[in-house]
């Protein structure tokens, strides 16, 4: 409201007030607004003056909208473009200068006599102008008297995902294979749920939407020449087409641009079996069935959905890194892209976003650039977790390269698997995080996942009758990470106020108590990404880290596939367990963070942040039911650092043995074994009654601390007799050491039978293992020392040359269940590219498919050597009866031989290397 209206209405009330004794007070006629907008406004700009009118309406007014200057005096709001007439002749009439020229997305607002100019550069900064000014009538409970307001963006992508995927597989499909229907994802239907979530991304001020799926064509759209690709019913289709409609055009009211992103290559599964073909077959070539198929796909949905983006991971259902990626972009998906709009008769191109996820992301984009322009690139933040504001190193640089080659790098927060399920708040940490990306990665946009639960979209896992939906529940976290994607250069003094603020609104408490309630926040929010970049295996979801970890994890993590870049990318400069502990016992001076300093650390984090939620508690007056959740996260927070922290300081005891052969240090770590097993019990009960599960992804996928496959060993209680045992067994094998008659045990020693199998092809012959054993049929290279399991065992010889340019396929017949023994040299990638180019171990990381045969971990560690090469450790491929293929990826590696599925293959570490320390403690704990 302007001063004068401010003024009249003033009088009103004082005149009113002093003729209360005299007569019945009539209500005083609600205050008149005119919202004027430009004729044939932009759908944006529509929905920006209804949502001020809605403002305004709240607040008593009586609003009208009009698309000429009303001729009256009564209070008007002007809402256009900065190069409406409209908007000009206002400015100019009113006298109004715009300090600065916003830029893309930003508005000005103005208030002159009786008047206020709402213009923005867009029609997005026309929507957020509006917005803006609603807000500030509903906190101050009327229109502004004075405001003179230049805001934009800084982040050019500011946007959130949905997966459109489930917790686990469905029967006879693949990861990421889910078709859009009613029975898979009952919600992707519900409209008044989809209105909730694209209001809240307005709110937030974010303009994207990702929905994820590995293969949404044979849900959208038809292919003429393959009919028979459609993975849905013709009742099932025409509600996507429904849904998809009404979702884009709503998203579009709110300056929200939707963007569907697919895996390569995955095909629909009708495509698949009419074609003799699997859905997804990380190790084959370009098919051109298959491309042609994506091809015309992609152009179908161009076609039938112009307005919308597309999003490719190239990677991980395809072999990463090589020439096939870059064809695919160039040669399938740009073409497929050209293909629709040229039937459209358009030329304006709708914007792809590269996933630079297991691929060469700037030779890709080298090679795309001169054949279609409005590309994108997109990378993991911290990798699938959350873990450090101070990233660096090789990750950091790969970031850069993508910022500079021109187009827009956008900084994806993925999965946030060290996360979920607590809920997370810390404001700071996450603003330091947008800085980060700004300042260290030089991106500008951001891709932001769910907080927790992405697998369980839309619910949260809090055991309640009715489930909890994200977006209620971690409101925060949308509006820290949106706040900051908005503007990260922000005071931190004024945001602690801000966030106070906002809690003490949430919780009815006062601003003190909504600032302890901030403090809550951000001292719970350092424990989880501290533990994990100082003792975790990977920053992957196949580590669900608030279950915990098995202390042979800790002890000896490369035997679980250590995913380096975690340390040396997504942490502060720092030493990990094996490197503090060498340290140690060679008393040299260590060097950043130590896995000391955080087991300390974390405590101190965890009962500040149970102090200061109990200091905010009496004030609590609204929502206390969440409060109490929120709470209660706060005592889990509490439980796991401690727990975590005793194991830690067990776990250097432990690993100081590997150098000591003192038995007496092993007796030191047992107090602390103990006491973290208390801690874990402690979680247990806060769990038991609040949580369904710790991770939602609960596939075979997820292998840390221990498997999930369907569904299982995703609550603490179900880790609890885990960690009794591990507890067990470590005084057993305490008491056995301290026996004179016992020996530490070095692994089994009784040797492997070979299984009864039908070698149909792949192979150059056989061989068997011992020594002078001669692995490939085009070298003289031999064993010359091997795990005494292995004596005997008949391998598979092959050819070098062929497995560094093909890959390795062996088709076999096996009337009994097998496992295959394939041997991985300790060295992964392409080098010595004349002689040895050693194929890559199964990492779940990069390869969603890496555990489908119980491969991913490594069974006998430094089981073979071969002279002049790494040493070679040994996994396990499982197989049923029947006609089989082992497929492996291009590189060496070695098929060692064949057993069947019963046998027991051992786990430890043979020794045949030259490497480090190499002594496996893992049989302390079995």
């Amino acid at each position: 409201m302007t001063k004068i209206l401010q003024g009249f209405f003033a009088g009103v009330l004082c005149l009113l007030i002093g003729n209360a004794g005299m007569a019945k007070i009539n209500v005083a006629a609600p205050k008149a607004v005119t919202i004027v907008t430009p004729a044939g406004s932009h759908v944006r700009i529509t929905f920006g003056a209804a949502k001020l009118a809605k403002a305004l309406s709240a607040n008593g007014y009586q609003v009208k909208t009009v698309h000429q200057m009303p001729t009256t005096a009564s209070a008007t709001v002007v809402i256009g473009r900065l190069q409406d007439v409209l908007i000009k002749n206002s400015l100019t009439k009113y006298k109004l200068k715009i300090s600065r020229k916003p830029g893309k997305e930003g508005f000005a607002i103005n208030t002159g006599k009786n008047t206020v100019v709402v213009a923005g550069t867009d029609n997005s900064g026309v929507l957020y102008g509006c917005m803006e000014l609603a807000e500030r009538i509903a906190k101050q409970g009327g229109m502004p008297a004075a405001l003179s307001l230049t805001d934009q963006p800084e982040m050019v992508m500011r946007g959130a995902c949905v997966g459109v995927q489930k917790p686990v597989l469905l029967e006879g499909r693949g990861t990421y294979e889910y078709p859009y229907t009613p029975e898979n994802f009952p919600w992707f239907y519900d409209k008044a749920l989809w209105l909730r979530y694209l209001d809240t991304l307005a709110q937030n001020r974010m303009n994207a939407l990702y929905l994820w799926n590995g293969h949404p064509f044979a849900s959208l759209v038809r292919v003429k020449e393959y009919p028979y690709a459609v993975e849905v019913d013709e009742a099932t289709f025409k509600k996507n087409e429904e849904m998809y409609k009404f979702l884009t055009d709503e998203a579009d009211k709110r300056g929200i641009w939707v963007i569907q992103m697919f895996y390569n290559i995955i095909v629909s599964k009708p495509f698949a079996v009419k074609n003799n073909l699997k859905t997804q077959d990380r190790n084959r070539p370009i098919v051109p069935i298959i491309a042609d198929y994506t091809r015309k796909s992609i152009a179908a949905f161009v076609q039938k959905y112009p307005n919308v983006g597309l999003m490719v991971a190239l990677g991980e259902a395809m072999e990463g890194v090589g020439q096939d990626d870059i064809d695919w972009f160039t040669k399938t998906i740009i073409p497929g892209v050209k293909d629709g709009l040229k039937a459209l008769g358009k030329t304006e191109e709708p914007p792809i976003v590269l996933r630079a996820h297991d691929t060469d992301a700037p030779a890709v984009m080298k090679a795309a650039l001169p054949l279609y322009k409005n590309l994108y690139t997109e990378a993991k933040f911290n990798g699938e977790a959350l873990t450090t504001y101070t990233p660096h190193g090789a990750w950091a640089d790969l970031h850069r390269t993508l910022s500079r080659i021109g187009t827009v790098q956008i900084e994806n927060v993925h999965i946030l698997a060290n996360l979920e399920p607590f809920r997370y708040g810390s404001a700071d940490f996450i603003q330091k995080s947008v800085l980060a990306m700004h300042n260290v990665y030089e991106a500008n946009g951001l891709h932001l996942y769910p907080q927790a639960s992405y697998w369980d979209w839309p619910y949260s896992a809090d055991k309640r009758d009715e489930r909890l939906i994200q977006i209620d529940r971690d409101w925060i976290w949308y509006k820290e990470w949106a706040r900051y994607a908005w503007n990260c250069h922000r005071s931190r003094s004024e945001e602690v106020k801000y966030w106070s603020a906002q809690l003490a609104a949430k919780f009815g408490c006062t601003q003190a108590q909504g600032g302890q309630i901030l403090k809550a926040y951000e001292e719970s929010g350092e424990i989880s990404p501290q533990i994990l970049r100082r003792v975790g295996i990977t920053d992957g979801n196949r580590q669900t880290m608030t279950l915990g970890m098995l202390m042979a994890q800790f002890t000896n993590p490369e035997k679980f596939g250590l995913f380096s870049l975690l340390y040396e990318s997504e942490a502060p400069e720092g030493e990990i367990l094996s490197q503090y502990a060498e340290k140690e016992w060679k008393h040299e001076p260590h060097r950043g963070e130590t896995p000391m300093d955080v087991l300390n650390n974390i405590v101190t984090y965890g009962k500040k942040s149970v102090d200061a939620i109990e200091q905010a508690s009496p004030g609590v007056t609204k929502d206390k039911e969440e409060f109490s959740r929120l709470k209660n996260d706060m005592y889990c927070y509490n439980a796991m650092a401690n727990s975590y922290s005793h194991k830690i300081r067990a776990a250097i005891s432990i690993l100081r043995y590997k150098y000591s052969d003192d038995v007496t240090d092993l007796d030191k770590a047992l107090p602390d074994m103990e006491l973290s097993l208390n801690h874990f019990r402690e979680l247990v009960k806060l769990t038991k009654d609040s949580y369904l599960y710790a991770n939602s992804m609960q596939t075979r996928q997820r292998k840390i601390p221990v498997p999930g496959t369907d569904g299982k060993m995703k609550t603490w209680a179900e880790l609890l007799p885990v960690y009794e045992q591990e507890l067990a067994n470590f005084k057993k094998n305490i008491d056995s050491l301290k026996s004179p008659e016992s020996k530490a045990k070095k692994g089994q020693q009784t040797a492997l039978v070979n299984a009864q199998i039908n070698l149909i092809s792949g192979g150059a012959g056989t061989y068997t293992i011992g020594a002078g054993a001669r692995p490939f049929a085009d070298t003289a290279a031999t064993i010359t020392e091997f795990a005494k399991e292995l004596q005997g065992l008949k391998g598979v010889q092959l050819d070098r040359t062929k497995q560094f340019k093909e890959g390795t396929a062996i088709k076999f017949n096996n009337a009994q269940p097998v496992k295959v023994l394939v041997g991985y040299f300790n060295k992964g990638g392409f080098i010595n590219p004349d002689t040895w180019r050693y194929a890559l171990a199964p990492q779940l990381e990069i390869d969603a498919s890496a555990n489908d045969y119980g491969q991913a971990d490594v069974k006998l560690s430094n089981g073979i050597l071969i002279p002049g090469q790494p040493s070679v450790s040994i996994h396990t491929y499982s197989f049923k009866a029947g006609t089989n293929t082992l497929t492996l990826p291009k590189g060496i590696a070695l098929v060692l031989g064949f057993v069947t599925e019963s046998q027991v293959v051992p786990v430890y570490d043979a020794g045949f290397s030259n490497v480090g320390n190499i002594k496996d403690l893992r049989w302390l704990f079995n």
